[in-house]
């Protein structure tokens, strides 16, 4: 028996629009039944790299040209493709290359099937800026409770991922996540996936084609964990920032609100950022200074992050 593998490429493309933190999302088909996705494509074997490749077919589909680029991971898994990310038809198994690529701008592509999308539109759970999310407590705690029933080890891990009963949330945990989401059927893929047909609940955010939705957590908890120890910060700022700007960057990425002056404080210590004694008055309010990214510091030494003082540990 011959076994047809297709080689296909994914990528989360992150920018910031007016300080909201959205990926490049590609619709499929028209009306009700449609479905949304990442920008994906076969990997074309004439092209010397995966990356190259995938720069190519982003360029073709979305019109832009991509920055920052990172893989994230291959994803494989017997199953995961339904329905079908149609990138080879008739084939027996898609094996999907994972890309994350940052842009300091969500400019218009021009093609009428894509639009940048904020990430909250399919983690509404993730988000806590404003406090703790109310869907956390009226929706998934309670719909996890009953799944876990009397396993322990099920509602551990319920509790250490969501922040029930006075566990702490960590934010770099998004797949973590989503995957248990999906393992207790509460998202909508899982229902799909498995044929089930069962209704799922209200509030945990739209669903993706494939396992898009999966790929998105794993370049979302990426992101958030490499803001602490490089500063890819910066690829999603443009030339000129004020530290307002950038906090509203990072905290938009995080899901959570910074304490101002710890911030600043721990931004001071990166010297990864230079004051240019000029000031932005169009926001309103007090003018705010302009500041640069030192990007001749990155190799001074090793490669540094932001620290992330949240707002409720002040």
């Amino acid at each position: 028996m011959t076994l047809s593998v297709v080689i296909g490429l994914s990528a989360v493309i992150v920018a910031i629009d007016d300080g909201e933190a959205v990926v490049l999302t590609v619709r499929q088909g028209e009306g009700p039944g449609r479905t949304t996705g990442l920008p994906f494509g076969p990997f074309d074997p004439a092209v010397r790299t995966f990356e190259l490749a995938l720069r190519a077919f982003v360029s073709e589909q979305t019109r832009l040209d991509l920055g920052y680029v990172e893989q994230l991971y291959t994803f494989g898994d017997e199953g995961r493709d339904a329905p079908l990310a149609d990138i080879g038809a008739g084939a027996a198994r898609v094996l999907s290359v994972g890309y994350l690529a940052l842009r300091p701008e969500a400019a218009e592509t021009g093609v009428s099937t894509t639009a940048w999308a904020s990430w909250t539109r399919f983690f509404p759970w993730e988000d806590w800026r404003a406090g703790r999310p109310s869907v956390i407590d009226e929706v998934i705690a309670p719909a996890l409770t009953r799944w876990a029933k009397t396993s322990e080890e099920r509602l551990g891990r319920a509790r250490s991922l969501f922040a029930l009963d006075g566990a702490r949330w960590d934010e770099e945990r998004v797949l973590e996540r989503y995957e248990l989401l999906y393992e207790s059927r509460l998202v909508a893929e899982a229902a799909r996936d498995r044929e089930t047909g069962g209704v799922t609940p209200p509030g945990l955010g739209e669903a993706m084609i494939s396992d898009h939705r999966r790929i998105l957590a794993t370049g979302l908890g990426r992101l958030r964990g490499k803001l602490r120890y490089r500063p890819v910060v910066f690829d999603l700022m443009p030339p000129e920032f004020t530290l307002r700007a950038l906090q509203r960057t990072v905290e938009a990425i995080a899901g959570v609100a910074l304490h101002k002056q710890n911030f600043r404080r721990g931004l001071e210590r990166t010297e990864l950022v230079e004051g240019l004694g000029r000031f932005d008055r169009q926001a309103g309010g007090r003018p705010a200074e302009v500041f640069r990214f030192r990007r001749e510091q990155l190799g001074a030494g090793p490669p540094v992050g932001l620290a992330l003082p949240l707002l409720r540990d002040a």
